[in-house]
C-alpha cells in the first residue's frame, strides 16, 4: 500500500515540477513551485523524515514562497509595444 502513495507522490511532484517551468506568470510559477515543495515535504514525512520535511515546509513552502513574490511585487512590469 506504501509503495502506490509513493508512486503518486512522485507523479505529483514531477507534474507540479513541468508545471512550473512551463508557465509564463510568475506568480503561478511560484505557486508550482510552493506546491513542488509541499509534495516533496510528504514524501519526506512518508519514508520517516519528519524533521527535515518540518524544515522543507517551513523555508521551502513557506519562506521562499513569500520572498520571491515580495520581490516580484517590487519589480516594474512594463510592456516592450
Amino acid at each position: 500500500m506504501i509503495w502506490q502513495l509513493e508512486f503518486a507522490l512522485y507523479f505529483l511532484i514531477l507534474i507540479s515540477a513541468v508545471t512550473a517551468l512551463t508557465l509564463r506568470d510568475l506568480i503561478a510559477a511560484i505557486a508550482a513551485l510552493s506546491t513542488y515543495s509541499f509534495l516533496v515535504a510528504s514524501l519526506l514525512a512518508l519514508m520517516g523524515a519528519v524533521d527535515v520535511s518540518l524544515t522543507e515546509v517551513a523555508l521551502g513552502a513557506g519562506v521562499t514562497g513569500v520572498l520571491l513574490v515580495g520581490g516580484i511585487s517590487l519589480m516594474q512590469r512594463r510592456s516592450i509595444d
